[in-house]
């Protein structure tokens, strides 16, 4: 796999990922008792919790625009359009995910409680910019799947070019401002839903598990892209710190729990000592993804992908 390959299928792969454990984390959350002294603060929790799950599967499902429109920028040059002369044409583009559902869910959810200003009116704004790529996509990727341009010379390959150039670029823009503030909402429901989770059980399985992949995430939130290929070091090793103590925490709770935690306790302390080897491996290249630390990023990425599905089958067995 090359370095450019690489970046994209790995920025792909955790943009998708990282809006994950939200959803997962409310459907194995405990119920609580009718008479509890913090039920409204609990209902809140949940309330918001809900709310990021709607908009989570939007972005998530949406995703599929944007490899899409990576697919097509492989093989044809951005300035100039589609020429018929280009190697790869028959690339084409990737076809699109109904995702009506989600829409109908994600706007319902931006009516509702907690109201949440920057995020609700950037949400309403991502799905306009998706709704006005998407067709134009879908139209695309038959037109190319079908080889219409063999009939036409590419003139309507051209409209299309034009039309989805500028469209792309507005979704593109939403997707990374609505990325941005989804990640710090998340955190903050991370770190509420952890707290009333050791409020319940004290520092359970559940809390264990939920520890570390809000650590892992945080980690994950600073590995390279296709468009920031290089780390930001010091940020990194931070989030490694704080990781690490995630899995020491987890041993703590071996040594009095012998059953552990099940499911992605050695995956989790391997994936430290990938994080550590990667940073080292960075700190030779200045923190430069590109200059032989691709083939790190891509484990990184994919295991923790594992574990994040590991997780939530974690948080949903039965104590």
């Amino acid at each position: 796999m090359t370095t450019r390959a690489f970046l994209r299928g790995a920025a792909c792969a955790a943009a998708l990922v990282l809006a994950a454990p939200a959803g997962a984390w409310a459907q194995g959350a405990a119920t609580v008792p009718a008479g509890s002294a913090s039920k409204a603060q609990d209902d809140d929790l949940q309330a918001a919790i809900t709310k990021s799950n709607a908009y989570t599967a939007l972005m998530n499902r949406t995703l599929r625009a944007i490899q899409s429109w990576e697919r097509y920028g492989s093989w044809v040059d951005m300035k100039k359009g589609p020429t018929g002369k280009e190697r790869y044409i028959t690339y084409g583009l990737y076809s699109l995910y109904d995702v009506t559902g989600e829409i109908n869910k994600a706007e319902e959810a931006m009516a509702r409680e907690p109201k949440l200003p920057a995020i609700d009116e950037t949400m309403g704004r991502y799905i306009k910019a998706y709704q006005e790529l998407a067709p134009l996509i879908t139209r695309a990727e038959r037109y190319y799947d079908r080889k219409d341009y063999r009939d036409d010379n590419l003139t309507e390959g051209q409209k299309l070019h034009a039309a989805m150039v500028p469209a792309a670029k507005t979704f593109l823009e939403e997707r990374a401002k609505l990325d941005a503030l989804m990640r710090v909402y998340k955190r903050g429901l991370d770190q509420r839903e952890l707290a009333s989770v050791e409020q319940r059980e004290g520092r359970s399985v559940r809390w264990q598990v939920r520890n570390i992949m809000i650590n892992a995430r945080a980690a994950m939130d600073l590995m390279p892209s296709n468009e920031q290929p290089i780390v930001d070091l010091k940020a990194f090793n931070a989030a490694i710190a704080d990781y690490a103590e995630a899995i020491r925490e987890m041993d703590a709770f071996k040594e009095k729990n012998p059953g552990g935690v099940p499911f992605i306790e050695s995956r989790a302390s391997s994936w430290l000592g990938k994080l550590r080897d990667f940073s080292e491996k960075l700190a030779k290249s200045k923190g430069d993804v590109r200059r032989g630390a691709a083939n790190d990023a891509n484990w990184i990425v994919n295991n923790y992908n594992t574990m994040v599905s590991l997780s939530e089958t974690a948080v949903r067995m039965p104590r």
